[in-house]
C-alpha cells in the first residue's frame, strides 16, 4: 500500500493507531543507526532511507532521477515491512542477519529477497534492526551496488 503523503511525519499520522507505535519506533531506530551520508525521505510511497544525489549523483539506475535506495519502511495490510537492499545485495550481510535473528525474536523469520516482514507488532527485534542498519556504510553500499550493476 503506497501512500501519497510527502513527509515521514504525515506518513505516520495516517497510519492506524496500532501501527503508529511500531513504525515510529522502527523509524527512530533506523535514524539513530543510519550511516553518515544517507537521509530520510518518502520513497515509493514508503518511508525511505537513501543515498541522496549530493552523495551519489548517478541515482538509482532504474530511475536515475531518484536517489539510490537503501532501506524502505512500510505498513502493509497484514504486516510491517523493512526492505533492506543490503541484505539482498550482500550474501555476507544476509547470512549474518539470518543467523542473528533467532537470538532476538521468538518467531520464525518471514523474509523474501530484501523484505523482512513483521506480522506480530509485539515481537519486532528493534535492536537487531538497528544493528542491521549500522552494519553497512554508505561507501560500502555504493560499492556493492555499483559492482552488481556493472555485472549486468
Amino acid at each position: 500500500m503506497q501512500s501519497k503523503v510527502i513527509s515521514p511525519k504525515a506518513y505516520i499520522e495516517e497510519l492506524p493507531e496500532e501501527r503508529k507505535g511500531p513504525i515510529s519506533k522502527l523509524r527512530k531506530i533506523i535514524l539513530a543507526n543510519l550511516p553518515k551520508g544517507m537521509e530520510e525521505t518518502m520513497n515509493y510511497g514508503m518511508l525511505g532511507y537513501v543515498v541522496p544525489h549530493s552523495v551519489y549523483p548517478n541515482g538509482y539506475h532504474c530511475t536515475p532521477e531518484l536517489p539510490l535506495p537503501f532501506i524502505n519502511l512500510a505498513s502493509q495490510k497484514n504486516f510491517i515491512a523493512v526492505h533492506h537492499m543490503g541484505v539482498y545485495a550482500s550474501k555476507e550481510l544476509l547470512n549474518w542477519f539470518v543467523e542473528e535473528y533467532p537470538n532476538h525474536c521468538n518467531r520464525k523469520l518471514d523474509m523474501g529477497k530484501s523484505c523482512i516482514r513483521f506480522k506480530k507488532m509485539d515481537d519486532i527485534p528493534y535492536q537487531l534492526i538497528g544493528a542491521l542498519v549500522a552494519k553497512m556504510s554508505t561507501e560500502e553500499w555504493i560499492q556493492i551496488y555499483e559492482s552488481r550493476i556493472k555485472k549486468k
